[in-house]
């Protein structure tokens, strides 16, 4: 029997605690709530460049001419695959890895954070701009026991992010603030990695270095896009 990782252990911790169940919010102020967070989180989706969308695309067809390689769920070769095509398509692409430590309130547990995503500089308007692609975006934002809006929610909410630091600097808040509904929603707290804080520092802490990718690197990964090309497909 294999045993448990640390990032395993720490998503248990992190479910049992949102299971447990203190105080609840009415349900029509709940239901304000999801309709002005889905609504936000469409208006700010809605808008993209043409660079993200051209990379979006990309990727997406990288993910489709993989389609029968395999089936294992081994997301981060797939990045560093990812990365690589970006690469050869011309792409200033690279994956980067943040780091953070949060304590909550009372100090009286400090989380160490990491966090792996992928890294393009585009050219706009004469000048570089940062892209962010993250391969799981939707599953950081999805929560133990949801309420059905919430569910509702990420249902709307991409699989794959492409995008600016702009843009989830305004995504962020509206994500968080409707876990913060769900969870009150259901009696639960809300713990210090669902806080807007927390979420910011996986992709735009100052702690972020790049991550040299060689083809000895990819592994497996041509099997590993499976799950998320299947998701992202069903939604065109």
């Amino acid at each position: 029997m294999g045993s448990v990782g640390e990032e395993d252990l720490a998503q248990m911790v992190r479910d049992f605690i949102e299971s447990e169940t203190p105080t609840s919010v009415s349900l029509a102020s709940s239901k304000l709530l999801s309709l002005d967070h889905q609504s936000s989180l469409q208006e700010i989706l809605g808008r993209y460049t043409d660079e993200e969308g051209n990379i979006h695309e990309k990727i997406l067809k990288y993910l489709k001419d993989m389609g029968t390689a395999g089936h294992q769920n081994q997301t981060n070769s797939l990045k560093k695959l990812i990365v690589m095509k970006l690469r050869n398509d011309g792409f200033e692409a690279s994956l980067c890895k943040t780091s953070w430590l949060t304590s909550t309130h009372h100090k009286v547990f400090r989380f160490a954070g990491g966090y792996e995503y992928i890294d393009v500089m585009v050219v706009e308007n004469g000048g570089h701009r940062r892209v962010i692609v993250d391969m799981e975006f939707r599953s950081q934002f999805e929560l133990a026991r949801p309420s059905v809006r919430y569910k509702e929610m990420m249902s709307k909410t991409p699989l794959i992010f492409v995008g600016s630091e702009e843009k989830l600097k305004r995504i962020i808040p509206v994500l968080c603030s409707a876990a913060k509904t769900s969870l009150k929603e259901k009696g639960l707290h809300v713990p210090p990695w669902r806080k807007p804080a927390y979420m910011h520092s996986k992709w735009l802490s100052k702690n972020c270095k790049k991550v040299s990718v060689s083809p000895q690197d990819i592994g497996s990964a041509d099997g590993d896009h499976h799950h998320l090309h299947k998701t992202e497909e069903n939604k065109r």
